[in-house]
């Protein structure tokens, strides 16, 4: 049995499930977030938890048995809360703008880098080296901090570049000079 999967999910108040086979629904104070309920996985609520149960011991229903549960954890958490990641951008002439939803970034190339940010996402820009990225979808909001870090990955030797806050980046040793 799964660990993850047979844990209980706790609906918070104002927050409202609805389930139309295959689809979950769930419908809170910041927005709504809908779902596939995959085969072989049956989501069942009442009294304010939500349970997910597999209905066969196979292999893969077994790994969807948690994955279901998680997602479905993380859609209450975004309607409730929302998902937010930051990004530090260090180097010398490196900075972020946001230009109603075009993010420019100017990263050392010889053009600044232009990313169009997707509906649902919001980022706010501080001191120019700071971007934050908020959203309900965990998902979205991963994929948009990945692609921007994409633009410039740090690099091992001055740190220069677009991390996570809090990311740690191995430093490697330069050249030394010849004896």
């Amino acid at each position: 049995m799964s660990r993850i999967g047979k844990k209980p999910i706790e609906i918070p108040d104002g927050v409202k499930i609805r389930q139309d086979d295959p689809m979950i629904e769930v419908e809170g104070p910041k927005g709504t977030l809908s779902m596939e309920i995959p085969r072989g996985v049956e989501v069942v609520s009442d009294n304010g938890i939500i349970m997910v149960k597999r209905l066969s011991d196979d292999k893969k229903t077994a790994s969807l048995h948690g994955m279901t549960r998680t997602l479905i954890a993380n859609m209450v958490t975004g309607v409730t809360a929302g998902f937010e990641k930051t990004l530090e951008i260090s180097g010398v002439g490196y900075r972020a703008e946001l230009n109603g939803n075009i993010l420019r970034l100017l990263l050392g190339y010889s053009h600044p880098v232009e990313y169009e940010i997707p509906g649902g996402i919001s980022v706010n820009v501080d001191k120019k080296a700071i971007i934050a990225i908020s959203g309900i979808d965990k998902e979205i909001v991963g994929r948009v901090a990945a692609e921007i870090r994409s633009f410039k990955k740090p690099e091992p030797y001055k740190g220069k570049g677009i991390r996570y806050s809090g990311e740690h980046i191995r430093r490697k040793v330069g050249k030394s000079a010849g004896v």
